[in-house]
């Protein structure tokens, strides 16, 4: 990515109109301030500085950083929940849709590093205004619906094993991979894609019922 002058995009005021266009460059620039400064670090006119608006045009938009954060942590979950609506749609054993939601869900977070990481590596001290409670409520929503496609595997006797601590296990063995990838990108890993591979055929072959 090229770096231009700091005056020529920073500075300069945008206009007025485009109010979606503009929430969506507000949240992009925040991911990134956040996960760079932190939520205290971060400030509304950092952002509205990376954005080019003044810090009174961001509040147009959105009343704090708090609620830039909750919005950005309410994504996430919206996408996530929409890849789990749609493979649950599937006309497919439970076990295959398990392992396509597992893996659509650390293809998210590898896409969306930034968002990935606010919305659940975010420290509770940083989340106080609010995107604490959208990460409990959403990510609540989208457990449930995931322990209900283990529950169907157990009941069908692909997978042995209390559900909701098999759930446990998928997900927390998914964002282990997800979150050291993204949070140590200098480590010489393997292929990304031989890496989830081999774990998601490890982590299935030892909870398969035999």
């Amino acid at each position: 990515m090229s770096v231009a002058p700091a005056a020529s995009s920073r500075s300069t005021r945008k206009p007025k109109g485009e109010g979606h266009e503009r929430r969506a460059e507000i949240l992009a620039a925040a991911e990134g301030i956040f996960v760079e400064q932190g939520y205290e670090g971060a400030t509304i006119r950092k952002i509205a500085d990376e954005v080019g608006l003044s810090s009174t045009a961001l509040y147009m938009h959105f009343a704090d950083k708090g609620e830039i954060l909750n919005e950005i942590c309410r994504n996430a979950f919206d996408t996530l929940a929409e890849e789990h609506r749609r493979t649950l749609a599937e006309d497919a054993p439970p076990l295959a849709r398990l392992r396509r939601i597992i893996e659509n869900y650390m293809a998210f977070g590898f896409s969306n590093p930034n968002a990935y990481r606010l919305a659940y590596l975010t420290p509770p001290v940083q989340t106080r205004h609010g995107a604490e409670t959208v990460a409990q409520q959403s990510g609540a929503e989208l457990f449930r619906a995931f322990v209900s496609v283990v529950e169907e595997a157990v009941d069908q006797g692909a997978l042995r094993g209390e559900p909701r601590t098999l759930a446990q296990v998928i997900w927390a063995s998914a964002h282990g991979l997800v979150s050291i990838m993204t949070t140590k990108p200098y480590f010489d890993w393997a292929d990304r894609e031989t890496l989830v591979r081999t774990q998601m055929d490890a982590l299935f072959a030892g909870l398969t019922a035999s």
